[in-house]
C-alpha cells in the first residue's frame, strides 16, 4: 500500500500477520467490560438500609432536623434529592413526622429501627389474603427462643395492669 496517498496513514493498514496491533485507550476512557474506578467503591445497599441509616441520624438529632442536616450526618455522599426521597418514603410509612418551616420541612423520627421493621412486617401481613396461614407459618418457623419471647410479649400485652403495656389505657 502506498502511504504517500492523501488521507492515508500507515496505522490504517490491515495487520500483515493476522494479529491486530494493540490499541491504547484514550486517557479517561473506560473499555467495554471494564469497571470505572469510581464504580468499584460503590456497593449496593440492602433493602431498607438507607431508611434505617436516616432514622438513626434523626434519632441522634436534638429535635427536628432539616434534610440538609440529615444529609451532612449520613455516611457516604448521598445527593440531597435522595435524602428527600428517603424522608418522604419514611413519612408515607408514618416512621417520621414533618413540620413546615418556611419553604421546607423539618423531620422528626416517629419510630426507631425496630418500629420500622415492625411496620414492614405489618405491611407484608396486610398484603396477604390468608392472614391466619401467614401467621401460623411465621410462628412455626420461629426458633424455640423466639417463640418463647413472642409468647411472653403476647402475655404481657394481654395483662391490663402492666405499666409497660402500651395497650393499657386504664390510667389515661
Amino acid at each position: 500500500m502506498d502511504s504517500a496517498r492523501p488521507g492515508h496513514h500507515p496505522d490504517n493498514e490491515p495487520p500483515r500477520d493476522g494479529v491486530p496491533a494493540p490499541v491504547e485507550p484514550l486517557p479517561g476512557a473506560v473499555l467495554p467490560g471494564a469497571v470505572h474506578p469510581a464504580a468499584r467503591r460503590l456497593r449496593r445497599r440492602g433493602q431498607g438500609e438507607l431508611e434505617a441509616q436516616v432514622l438513626a441520624v434523626l434519632h441522634s438529632a436534638n429535635g427536628p432536623a432539616t434534610a440538609g442536616w440529615v444529609q451532612e450526618h449520613l455516611e457516604g455522599d448521598l445527593a440531597y434529592t435522595t435524602v428527600i426521597t428517603i424522608l418522604s418514603r419514611l413519612y408515607a410509612k408514618k416512621a417520621v413526622t414533618r413540620s413546615r418551616e418556611g419553604r421546607s420541612y423539618t423531620w422528626t423520627s416517629a419510630s426507631d429501627e425496630a418500629g420500622l421493621a415492625a411496620l414492614r412486617m405489618r405491611r407484608v401481613l396486610d398484603g396477604e389474603r390468608d392472614r391466619d396461614a401467614v401467621l401460623a407459618r411465621f410462628i412455626s418457623d420461629l426458633s424455640p427462643g423466639d417463640e418463647e419471647r413472642l409468647r411472653a410479649l403476647l402475655a404481657r400485652a394481654d395483662a391490663p395492669d402492666d405499666p409497660g403495656n402500651p395497650s393499657d389505657t386504664e390510667g389515661l
